[in-house]
């Protein structure tokens, strides 16, 4: 996995493909003025889409950082809230997806009550959670953003100008 990680990034950085994107991206998004809240939600929206797809947090953000942190930079946003976003989306989704490391764990537990359940019977039990937590997290992320807390020491949600 480390060695296909590698390579993308290798080839990211030959092609300056992350940067274009990025680049261009940004430009979109002020063009078009989609910002704020939606823009929020529309990325943590994209996050857990792909952590069904994708197992690994890190190879995730391996795929994304590149692109979407300068993206978002460039718009005025801290690259801790993109990171922020991006672990909203990943952590939500990861009950559900059949991909995710403790998958399996989380099967056999089920199997000890139900011998017939399978991993539809475990996504189905987790996804209401799943929607839950993806609602309050948002909603704490949307409140968060509103009152204008900085998300951590010396991290403001928007870059100094």
């Amino acid at each position: 996995m480390i060695f296909v990680v590698a390579q993308f990034v290798s080839l990211f950085q030959w092609s300056q493909l992350d940067q274009i994107i990025s680049i261009k991206g940004a430009i979109m998004l002020q063009s078009t003025g989609f910002s704020g809240i939606p823009l929020f939600v529309s990325f943590i929206v994209v996050t857990l889409f792909m952590n069904l797809f994708v197992g690994s947090g890190s190879a995730k953000w391996v795929v994304m950082a590149p692109i979407f942190v300068p993206m978002f930079y460039h718009i005025g946003l801290n690259p801790a809230f993109t990171q922020l976003l991006y672990r909203i989306g990943d952590s939500v989704t990861n009950g559900i997806s059949p991909l995710y490391a403790l998958f399996p764990l989380i099967l056999g537990w089920v199997q000890q009550y139900d011998e017939d359940a399978g991993i539809g019977t475990v996504s189905s039990l987790l996804l209401p959670y799943a929607i839950f937590t993806f609602v309050a997290w948002t909603i704490l992320l949307i409140i968060w953003y509103l009152v204008g807390l900085p998300i951590g020491v010396g991290e403001p949600i928007h870059v100094p100008a």
